[in-house]
């Protein structure tokens, strides 16, 4: 290997100008997104890449093992959980090195709670080049899921990608009570499942209406995907019983209904299905969005 680890690695500051786009053909290390779960849902230039890899190292149970199945059953595959930066840099350094194609793969999209960067900018110290490959974040298969949209014309303006409060995150630094009195945010919660009646209880100490929608998405897109819906007030009592302690993304907003939505201006006189939720008089929808 051309270098080593060292405890001054996390004061460098790489130089993160682009010089790429996301897509682009480049050499390095791919950090792969991997997607919520469906290996349908993975990129097309992430299932390329994973095609032509040699060595795999991937995010154990959270990937879906059909997806390994499907486009990684020629390569070594190598179970990232359990081992720390100074076993899985050399590991991954040493095979580019070899000239071996080496795939990162992670969950979702690595940019998301995935502790990509820093993996990245070791691999940097140690002069061996690295890239992000974009994926599908669960927020967006939980969308999906629920036929609803994060953003809602005068509904949700704004999506909050968060996390509660807890062995990563203080108190202080808990913020899904601000968001959630904003009212027009869809707050999406990570790595929340074990901590759902905590964070409901601390919404209702601090007097949000407990009839505020929230969903439950369990393993978005996976074949035993669960969702349960319910309201701030009793959305706890419902995971409890369904007994889901991780892998679920929990969603809370007037958004997750898909209903109250205003007519937005794109689309001049198509129906306006607000309140009244999903008209069956509507046989086709429009293919553009807001933004």
């Amino acid at each position: 290997m051309t270098g080593s680890i060292d405890a001054d690695t996390d004061t460098d500051t790489p130089d993160r100008t682009p010089e790429y786009s996301p897509g682009d053909d480049r050499r390095g290390i791919p950090f792969v997104g991997a997607g919520p779960g469906d290996p349908r849902l993975l990129t097309v230039a992430g299932r390329e890449l994973l095609e032509d890899a040699d060595l795999v190292v991937h995010a154990g149970s959270l990937v879906n093992s059909e997806l390994l199945e499907a486009y990684c059953d020629h390569a070594e595959l190598v179970n990232s959980v359990g081992k720390d930066l100074e076993e899985l840099i050399p590991l991954m350094a040493d095979a580019y090195e070899d000239g071996r194609n080496v795939v990162r793969l992670h969950s979702g999209d690595p940019a998301i709670y995935g502790a990509a960067l820093e993996q990245m900018d070791a691999l940097e110290h140690v002069d061996v080049p690295s890239y992000f490959v974009p994926g599908v974040t669960s927020a967006f298969a939980a969308s999906a899921t629920l036929r609803t949209q994060l953003t809602l014309n005068e509904v949700a303006n704004h999506v909050a990608f968060t996390r509660p409060q807890g062995k990563t995150l203080s108190e202080d630094e808990d913020h899904i009570s601000e968001f959630v009195g904003m009212g027009d945010v869809t707050t999406c919660i990570y790595l929340g499942t074990h901590a759902v009646r905590e964070t409901m209880d601390r919404l209702l100490e601090d007097g949000h209406d407990p009839e505020t929608p929230v969903a439950v998405v369990y393993h978005a897109s996976w074949p035993d995907e669960d969702v349960i819906v319910g309201s701030i007030g009793d959305i706890a009592d419902r995971v409890e019983e369904a007994g889901y302690r991780a892998s679920a993304l929990v969603v809370i907003g007037d958004a997750v209904t898909g209903a109250g939505y205003e007519r937005s201006y794109l689309y001049g006189d198509w129906a306006n299905r607000g309140s009244s939720g999903r008209s069956a008089e509507n046989t086709s929808e429009p293919e553009a969005s807001d933004d």
